[in-house]
């Protein structure tokens, strides 16, 4: 095999944001190698989203290169409300939470308690006294003494300015919060109309969050597919069945590390990579993974390892947010993880996946052609797939070395192949004529400098021959 470029396996999920959302930029980050990129929907406008959806379309097709796109829906979330000024708070204080707009408290003594609006009127309900209230990220750290019908009562435990509309986390709570929003509805409605290939589920706690989904795109006659962000204690406690229910995983590790312990967060990871190999689930790696490259042209240590043991551990892919949204260098970071990813990948043969939740005629069939990808140095594996699970199932083997070359007739398929780890997706017309087809995707290998002559081919096939479809595994060497 001596191909144009060699085969990354590991895939690069980019955020779009005022750093990459014009043409150019777009242009040289698909060309540099990046394979999804995922509209945070968190604060964007309708308007917008529509012209980014149609921009990536026309400069993936101006390129000769398409990628996929993820919607990250926003999910439900507690925020603080709105400060004339931030409020500086200072460790011992005492400070309210209100659940309905009203001035300030008064302490047992009358003295003066300071207080914020919610934005979540069932707080006082879900919440206990002893519990844990972080803000802003967790840089602020509350405990709570009290509460009443109207407001919880906290000690401060980390000073911090306090300003409008932060984030509110409450580790190792379950609140009652619908998983799926109103606002998550419409923005869906968008990318459906637009055609989104995958849709990210914000603080999904159990499977009936994904199963809620499922129905909202089948209604509307979407085939998106559906990744389930895990993002507080309550997923990590349901995590196995959240895999079952869900397309993919993303391990989402910025709530997720405000939520949990910093110590477990690599537990977590590692324990939720493993569970999604075992029933042979995409799974991506997200947050911080090169932070410090927003203002930085250059990563930290501790990020490339970081990166490089997501690549160790098999991931599908690793996702890029603030670095590619507004950070000063974009480019670069893809390129980076790039560079980190082909680099860890040589340092291979990694033993194949043996998934242990995943069963079935078609799947030993792939485990043979894996295992004899194996045996055969420098063999190639060829699958012919209409809707993934060909190409869906040889990636979740995990080939050692082996690269998986999809044929697939559908740019829909082909566009939700790229989260695959390992899998490179070619359109291609899948006719009955097997021998017809295998020739056709040969002479496009060639083509296009995947092939040479004398390679080896392990073709994993269910083309349709006449009136049924013929499952097999092939060896052939390139004339």
């Amino acid at each position: 095999m001596n191909p144009l470029t060699p085969l990354r396996r590991t895939k690069i999920i980019f955020t779009l944001g005022p750093a990459t959302e014009s043409e150019e930029m777009l242009e040289k980050l698909i060309l540099a190698g990046a394979d999804v990129a995922r509209l945070n929907m968190a604060h964007a406008k309708h308007d917008w989203t529509r012209a980014v959806i149609r921009r990536i379309r026309a400069v993936s097709k101006k390129v000769g290169r398409e990628i996929a796109i993820m919607m990250d829906i926003k999910g439900p979330e507690i925020r603080t409300g709105d400060v004339e000024a931030p409020i500086e708070l200072k460790v011992g204080e005492t400070f309210d939470f209100t659940v309905k707009p009203g001035g300030n408290g008064a302490g047992e003594n009358g003295e003066e308690i300071r207080s914020v609006n919610v934005n979540y009127q069932d707080l006082v309900n879900d919440i206990s006294v002893g519990d844990i209230v972080l803000v802003d990220s967790g840089l602020m750290r509350f405990e709570v003494l009290a509460k009443d019908k109207n407001h919880i009562r906290c000690k401060v435990l980390t000073p911090g300015a306090l300003s409008s509309r932060r984030h509110i986390n409450l580790p190792g709570v379950k609140v009652n919060l619908p998983s799926f929003t109103e606002k998550d509805r419409l923005d869906t409605l968008v990318g459906i109309e637009e055609g989104i290939d995958f849709v990210a589920l914000s603080f999904v706690r159990e499977a009936k969050d994904i199963v809620q989904l499922r129905e909202f795109l089948a209604n509307n006659k979407s085939q998106a597919k559906i990744i389930a962000k895990i993002e507080d204690q309550t997923a990590i406690a349901n995590l196995e069945e959240i895999i079952q229910a869900t397309d993919s995983l993303m391990v989402a590790r910025g709530d997720l590390g405000i939520e949990c312990p910093l110590e477990e967060l690599p537990v977590i990871q590692r324990r939720a990579v493993k569970s999604c190999l075992d029933y042979g689930k995409p799974v991506i790696i997200a947050t911080h993974t090169l932070e410090s490259m927003i203002s930085s042209p250059v990563p930290t240590r501790a990020e490339i390892t970081d990166v490089a043991n997501a690549v160790y551990e098999k991931a599908d892919c690793v996702m890029l947010s603030g670095e590619t949204t507004v950070g000063k260098y974009p480019l670069e970071c893809v390129q980076v993880l790039d560079k980190i990813a082909r680099r860890i990948e040589q340092e291979g043969p990694f033993e194949f996946a043996e998934p242990e939740h995943l069963t079935g005629d078609r799947i030993k069939l792939l485990h043979s052609a894996v295992l004899l990808a194996h045996q055969i140095p420098d063999s190639i594996l060829v699958t012919f797939t209409r809707h993934g699970t060909m190409a869906g199932g040889l990636a979740a083997l995990r080939p050692a070395l082996a690269p998986i070359f999809a044929m697939t007739n559908s740019i829909e398929v082909l566009r939700q192949l790229r989260l695959l780890r390992g899998v490179e997706p070619y359109l291609l017309p899948l006719g009955s004529d097997p021998d017809q087809t295998i020739g056709s995707a040969i002479f496009l290998l060639r083509k296009e400098g995947r092939i040479e002559v004398g390679d080896k081919l392990i073709i994993a096939t269910d083309i349709l021959a006449a009136d049924r479809l013929v499952n097999s595994v092939q060896l052939r060497t390139v004339r």
